[in-house]
């Protein structure tokens, strides 16, 4: 007789199967949205495709005039999990538990874009415990920011490289189609990245056995963080990247459109160290950010540079 933990991962298998087989769904940003918050682990803090994406919609709507915040931290978990001698036993991983509050109520987001699962099951096999912990804490941090009178757009966590360790990789195939479900069971926004990261990766791999797109297994290079914000911005409708190799492809259809990126970039890695400095967390190793008193003064200098831009 098959047991219970099987059964479970079969069922998420055949149902993710389908969900990821099916075109993304879309979602129309609200017209009263100004201020758009990223929340995740490191690869939300490495921030190319936030980047990506707020280059695009300053390129793409220059009159919404969006406001695009980045507060990723590092080894984070939403879970609360935390795998023993993480980072040689410095420090244990961060939990959004801890900060979420202080975000909400500085940041003020109309909009928040949530990206995690990958440090959530700590690198290890498949376990109902942890599986457990991480629905609950995406489940806590959805009533949070519903509560705080924003919107919540999940996005599945970025592919674990399978050489890496297989294991590991079919746990975030789990978590991702669990997340994927939350579609059909309680109309959540969810932008699948896992799955067509997977996919370009298989792809790949059929012409050249040594291609990858994270080194270590976790961390995407550029083009990994494209394909998530590709998919990001299908999910919002915007289907004329999806032919693109990268965001250079995109940006040069705009006019000054690589400068523009460029001030958008510089822009995204002042403020994100500002206000994760303001807003204050546990883990060491930061850099320290300007007052976000002075970071808002040189951003408002870099927006009006991409404004003079724009009118040329």
């Amino acid at each position: 007789m098959m047991n219970t933990k099987f059964l479970i991962m079969l069922l998420f298998f055949l149902v993710g199967s389908q969900f990821h087989s099916k075109a993304q769904n879309s979602y129309e940003i609200p017209q009263d949205v100004k201020r758009i918050l990223f929340i995740g682990n490191s690869i939300t803090y490495s921030g190319q495709y936030v980047s990506y994406v707020d280059a695009y919609l300053t390129l793409r709507y220059p009159d919404r005039d969006f406001e695009i915040i980045n507060v990723g931290l590092p080894s984070e978990t939403v879970s609360g999990l935390s795998e023993q001698g993480h980072a040689d036993g410095k420090f244990p991983r961060p939990d959004l538990h801890e900060r979420l509050e202080r975000i909400i109520s500085q940041v003020k987001p109309d909009l928040v874009l949530a990206c995690y699962g990958m440090n959530d099951g700590i690198y290890l096999p498949f376990d109902e415990v942890r599986f457990q912990k991480y629905k609950e804490g995406i489940l806590w941090l959805n009533n949070q920011v519903v509560e705080s009178g924003a919107s919540i757009v999940h996005m599945t966590p970025p592919i674990y490289d399978e050489r890496m360790g297989e294991a590991y990789a079919n746990v975030l195939d789990i978590y991702a189609d669990w997340l994927i479900s939350k579609r059909y069971t309680d109309q959540w926004e969810v932008i699948d990245l896992h799955w067509p990261m997977k996919k370009y990766l298989e792809d790949k791999r059929l012409t050249d056995n040594n291609y990858f797109l994270a080194k270590d297994g976790v961390h995407p290079n550029d083009t990994g963080h494209w394909i998530m914000a590709q998919q990001l911005l299908l999910y919002l409708g915007e289907g004329e990247v999806s032919k693109a190799n990268g965001i250079e492809e995109v940006v040069s259809q705009f006019h000054h459109g690589e400068e523009i990126w460029k001030l958008v970039e510089e822009g995204q890695k002042m403020m994100k160290d500002a206000w994760l400095t303001s807003i204050g967390h546990q883990r060491p190793g930061m850099n320290v950010g300007l007052t976000i008193g002075e970071a808002l003064d040189k951003k408002e200098i870099l927006r009006k540079e991409i404004r003079n831009l724009q009118k040329k």
